[in-house]
C-alpha cells in the first residue's frame, strides 16, 4: 500500500477504505460470512474484476479472511477478521449518515414540489 502524504490517520484509513465498493463490501460482510457470487448479486454494479481486487486488498490488510472448504465445487467464503470487526462502528456510523442524507434530500424535494417557482 501507497505512503500517506500527510500522515494524517484519516489519510491512511480512507486509502485503504476509500472507492466506491470496500467499505460496501464490509457492510455486507459485518452481517456474516458471504460468498464471491452473495456478494457480487448484493452489489449491482461491480465487475467481478473489481469484487475480486476490494477483496484481495481486504485480505491482505488482514480485515477480512478467505476460507476455501474441500468441497466439490470448491466452496469458499469471506468474513471479517477480529481487526475486520472493528469496522462495524464505522459502518454504522456511514449507514446512519447516509439515511440521514436520503431524508434530506427528501425533504428538499418535497419543500419544492410544494413551493413552485412562478415561470414567466
Amino acid at each position: 500500500m501507497k505512503k500517506t502524504v500527510t500522515g494524517c490517520s484519516v489519510e491512511e484509513a480512507m486509502h485503504l477504505l476509500g472507492g466506491r465498493w470496500r467499505l460496501l463490501i464490509v457492510s455486507y460482510l459485518v452481517d456474516g460470512p458471504q460468498r464471491f457470487n452473495e456478494l457480487r448479486r448484493l452489489m449491482q454494479g461491480i465487475s467481478q474484476r473489481m469484487l475480486t481486487l476490494d477483496l484481495r486488498a481486504l485480505e491482505e490488510a488482514g480485515l477480512i479472511k478467505r476460507t476455501v472448504y474441500p468441497t466439490v465445487p470448491v466452496k469458499v467464503e469471506h468474513s471479517l477478521t477480529e481487526d475486520g470487526t472493528r469496522l462495524e462502528k464505522v459502518v454504522a456510523i456511514v449507514k446512519e449518515f447516509g439515511l440521514w442524507l436520503k431524508d434530506r434530500d427528501a425533504q428538499i424535494a418535497d419543500a419544492e414540489a410544494a413551493s413552485p417557482e412562478l415561470v414567466v
